[in-house]
């Protein structure tokens, strides 16, 4: 169901993290709560199936890109956007829960496979109130799907954040 993350390694060279820098600062997707990814509720997310990282249970329904990097995919039903780094830390940005069962209905993306982004551009918005009429969760989910070159996340938000706003870092294995 993932395979887009491994459509291109092939071609790829890996390059090693930096051990002595941060890898990459965070920022949050979105303005809302901000809450730990085992307090999402979806177990793919909370048990960290998919890899570590964080949410945001928006506001509004702006979403922002949570680091500065390349568009690599785009879901074809848009409920997420996978974002790489220069220091290849591979990010995926998902938006709502179970979301993938209302292709692309809620979601409206403003961003194209290649794209360069900063952190803090905005990538998409999703319609909050579609959202809830489906009865899906609208956390905006941030998961690092390579933590095993980058395991020491360090979050350091809580509570109330805006978007854009730095919510933690990432650094390469020492």
């Amino acid at each position: 169901m993932f395979d887009f993350f491994k459509k291109d390694k092939k071609k790829e060279t890996t390059k090693q993290p930096n051990s002595s820098q941060v890898a990459e600062t965070l920022f949050a997707p979105a303005t809302g709560e901000f809450k730990s990814i085992d307090q999402v509720d979806d177990p793919v997310f909370s048990q960290k199936m998919m890899g570590d990282g964080y949410a945001v249970e928006p506001e509004i329904g702006d979403v922002y890109a949570p680091v500065a990097g390349t568009v690599m995919s785009i879901f074809p039903t848009k409920h997420a956007i996978y974002i790489k780094t220069d220091d290849d830390v591979e990010v995926l940005v998902h938006m709502g829960i179970d979301t993938v069962e209302l292709d692309g209905a809620p979601f409206n993306v403003m961003v194209a496979e290649g794209d360069q982004v900063s952190a803090g551009t905005q990538v998409a918005t999703v319609d909050l109130d579609q959202l809830a009429s489906a009865g899906k969760g609208k956390s905006i989910v941030v998961v690092f799907t390579n933590l095993g070159d980058f395991s020491n996340l360090q979050l350091t938000a809580s509570n109330q954040v805006t978007h854009s706003a730095e919510v933690g870092s990432v650094k390469a294995n020492s």
